[in-house]
């Protein structure tokens, strides 16, 4: 019970409301199922980790709810199927066999491929569900429930899944909260545990070392954006072997240069009302797209502190930048700033660089308090000076503001922009993305599955699918750092069909 405890007497309601509703489905399951009927496929990873948490937990509190005494229960009843494999890291074997020694686990261990070892288990076992750490987001989650029947083509029994809601940021809270042990590799830098062959530490958890000495790598919990969990999953290739795929480049190398995420956000009602086209917008993506940056996320938010706030709060820790324009000048609708200092948890004040430097812009033209006009959120801004800009860029911290109301005025303060960080360092400048596209009059289902291998075998291209007529033929772009890596992507998708099923064409970039 020193689970349900510590979740109790934790101040985080969105996780105390998780872990409520995983309870529940477990005292579902054990209601409809007898212990007997019931198993529990543990893996050694996170997401396992605190599904076993939940399980030990809910069946306390079931048991308890019945009026049955587990005093003196020296084995967990719900059996646990480890599936052994010889690519597994030895660490997770470790883990897996020191849980089952520390509470008690009943282990069927299968050393055959999951299916196999699931069929044969079955006939052997009266076992109709089965306890899966399953979270959306995983390949395996597409189109399940928290109980879900098995696929056709599969044994049959009800997939149960407590934690299918679960985000990234959910499971390190509860682990971190509840002070459970986990596998040693998550202090290491993995953030997503398969194979030893297609598994590497988190490229965006690596800390910088200039010695030249072995790469060291933060703990998985301290990934800000639960998104980029499975980033480590890229095939491992020996150091002695040159990878065609990365043109030379190493895994790490190709993972550093596609990761690095930023976020757009767009200050103005007048946008939200169409009363403008948000030409700002779209130029600024295409921009941050030209210095080899994905854009995560965009958006328009009110004229309002407390909407920029939420929104800057929001995508400052789960992206490497922020950009943000619109709202920033002296009248009462501009919340830019205002909004920022509320997401940093710092206020505004007056900034003496700011305020001389408004008293020679603008001269005897304010009829206000200069000092309020100067007002900048306090400790983290830097302001950004460039002798071809009239109007100051602000940094706070990983958010960036443009002041440009104009897509002229924006070019010029996005070229000084990459000026000042070229010579001072403000941000990355990356490899470019290169792009190819295709072209086929095929349907939607019939490249559907294709494609989605696709996105496996070449998880560091980005790669999509859209029409520009309902009725018209579908374009397929491939992008990403190397070229080499779209002629690949692109020759193994027509290999996929019949020759002429795919047209390579050319479209000008976003970028030009």
């Amino acid at each position: 019970m020193e689970i349900d405890k510590a979740i109790r007497n934790c101040n985080d309601r969105r996780l105390k409301t998780k872990y409520n509703n995983a309870i529940y489905v477990v005292k579902r399951a054990l209601a409809l199922y007898s212990t007997e009927e019931v198993a529990f496929s543990f893996n050694g990873g996170k997401d396992s980790t605190v599904l076993l948490h939940i399980l030990r937990a809910a069946f306390f509190l079931h048991k308890e709810e019945e009026g049955c005494s587990v005093d003196g229960l020296e084995k967990f009843p719900i059996r646990i199927i480890y599936f052994e494999s010889p690519s597994a890291f030895p660490e997770i074997n470790s883990f897996t066999y020191d849980m089952a020694t520390n509470y008690g686990l009943v282990m069927d261990i299968i050393q055959t491929d999951f299916k196999s070892g699931l069929e044969a288990l079955l006939k052997n076992r009266p076992i109709r569900a089965i306890f899966l750490g399953v979270r959306i987001g995983d390949p395996t989650a597409v189109g399940q429930e928290q109980f879900s029947p098995s696929s056709p083509g599969w044994p049959p029994f009800m997939r149960v899944n407590p934690i299918l809601d679960w985000s990234y940021r959910d499971v390190w809270a509860f682990i971190l909260t509840c002070k459970v042990q986990y596998c040693s590799l998550y202090d290491q830098g993995y953030t997503s545990i398969g194979s030893i062959h297609d598994t590497l530490p988190n490229a965006l958890l690596c800390i910088s070392n200039s010695s030249g000495s072995k790469e060291k790598f933060r703990p998985a919990y301290l990934l800000s954006d639960g998104r980029s969990e499975r980033a480590g999953r890229a095939k491992r290739f020996s150091p002695s072997v040159p990878n065609p795929k990365s043109n030379g480049a190493s895994n790490m190398d190709l993972q550093k240069q596609s990761m690095l995420t930023a976020s757009v956000i767009g200050v103005g009602d007048e946008i939200l009302f169409g009363t403008v086209k948000d030409q700002l917008g779209l130029s600024l993506r295409r921009k941050v797209h030209s210095i080899g940056w994905s854009i995560s996320h965009t958006s328009i938010v009110r004229n309002d502190i407390d909407s920029v706030a939420e929104e800057v709060e929001l995508r400052r820790s789960s992206n490497e930048m922020v950009f943000i324009y619109g709202g920033v000048g002296p009248l009462f609708s501009d919340a830019t700033l205002g909004g920022i200092a509320k997401a940093f948890g710092v206020r505004l004040a007056p900034d003496e660089e700011f305020e001389e430097y408004l008293r020679h812009l603008i001269g005897e033209h304010c009829t206000g308090d200069r000092n309020e006009m100067a007002q900048l959120p306090e400790g983290i801004t830097e302001l950004l000076h460039h002798e071809k800009l009239s109007v100051l860029l602000i940094k706070c911290h990983n958010v960036i503001v443009l002041t440009a109301t104009n897509i002229m005025e924006l070019d010029l303060q996005w070229d000084c922009l990459i000026e000042l960080t070229r010579t001072g360092d403000l941000f990355p400048l990356l490899e470019p993305y290169k792009s190819k596209h295709l072209t086929t009059k095929l349907s939607d289902v019939e490249i559907a599955p294709s494609l989605a291998k696709l996105c496996l075998e070449f998880p560091d291209l980005h790669i999509g699918c859209y029409r520009e007529s309902r009725s018209g033929p579908i374009i397929i772009s491939f992008r990403g750092k190397n070229e080499e890596r779209n002629q690949l992507a692109t020759e193994a998708l027509s290999k996929k069909f019949q020759p002429g099923a795919f047209s390579e064409i050319n479209l000008q970039s976003p970028e030009t």
